[in-house]
């Protein structure tokens, strides 16, 4: 049987056939006349080779092979208006969806913890799974295991879905008692011993290299344009763990200033602009084209927009 010729009018008129067990009846609630409903039947009993429906003392009487069949074309129904109804909206406020969000440790700790307090408001019994850079590879986000990624990237596929979420400049979180406070400048910061901390993109990293420019990250970058270089003695891929570094007398944690001003109460940190040009970075947001019309991915993408709009204005 060729399945692209069969009329799936007819599916739905042996549907209501079958639960009615009357040609008048199953008529009347599909909305057609009684000769095109017997008119359907006949069709019915050609496509299946089988009567279906034989009038008894009873009534209409399914064969054995209508009633093997209900179920399944019941079934099939129920599917197909599923399918072409619109899709229902997402109800934020009543839904327990888990939504897996891959956040670097500059994005978990900056633009996470107000997301979680929208949440709280908005789907209270929505669950984040926090993952991190090395948990999660492309071919994770683009079949969709992975909701979004959170990061600064150095390339992206191309078929991914992206937003900037926002930019950030650099500021040098330095303890009060280092010295080098007393006269800041370049000479002074390239003097000190400074802690490196990074970690884009996603993938197990390796170990680093102080010689290995190319692979320090943007300020490493922005002291070799100018044709120098910091000595660096603590390597990290975790920003609180720099920042508590920072309140060491003797090193500089130079970090995205979001990131800096997470520690404007500590009275043991200053924070200072770096005494050269750093290029901003960009906190970027990607997922799969298969959850680009997602109801529920498109209201977390827009709280999560909505929240780093905010927290970058400081309304948050």
């Amino acid at each position: 049987m060729n399945v692209s010729r069969i009329d799936l009018n007819l599916l739905v008129y042996l549907d209501v056939l079958l639960r009615e067990r009357n040609v008048t009846k199953a008529a009347d609630q599909l909305g057609i006349s009684q000769p095109a409903m017997s008119n359907g039947l006949k069709r019915l009993r050609t496509l299946f080779d089988d009567p279906l429906l034989i009038r008894t003392s009873q009534g209409m009487t399914p064969t054995e092979r209508a009633q093997e069949l209900q179920p399944t074309i019941s079934e099939l129904i129920i599917g197909l208006e599923k399918a072409v109804q619109p899709r229902a909206k997402f109800n934020a406020a009543e839904s327990e969806q888990v939504f897996r969000v891959m956040a670097s440790d500059y994005a978990e700790a900056t633009l996470i913890p107000p997301l979680i307090a929208k949440l709280r408001t908005e789907a209270p019994n929505v669950i984040l799974d926090i993952m991190t850079p090395s948990d999660v590879s492309f071919p994770d986000v683009e079949q969709g295991r992975v909701d979004m990624v959170i990061n600064r990237f150095d390339s992206i596929p191309q078929s991914f879905h992206q937003k900037v979420l926002w930019s950030d400049d650099f500021s040098c979180l330095i303890s009060k008692t280092n010295p080098v406070l007393e006269k800041f400048s370049l000479d002074s910061y390239l003097e000190a011993k400074h802690v490196w901390v990074s970690k884009t993109g996603m993938g197990v990293g390796v170990g680093m290299n102080p010689d290995d420019v190319q692979r320090l990250g943007w300020v490493d970058e922005a002291l070799t344009r100018i044709g120098v270089k910091r000595r660096i003695t603590v390597f990290t891929r975790h920003y609180q763990a720099a920042c508590l570094l920072a309140e060491q007398q003797d090193l500089i944690a130079t970090i995205p200033s979001k990131m800096a001003r997470q520690h404007e109460q500590n009275d043991r940190v200053c924070i200072v602009a770096p005494p050269f040009i750093i290029q901003p970075i960009a906190l970027t947001m990607a997922w799969s084209p298969l959850l680009q019309h997602n109801p529920a991915h498109k209201w977390m993408r827009q709280l999560i927009t909505q929240t780093a709009d905010s927290f970058s204005r400081g309304k948050v």
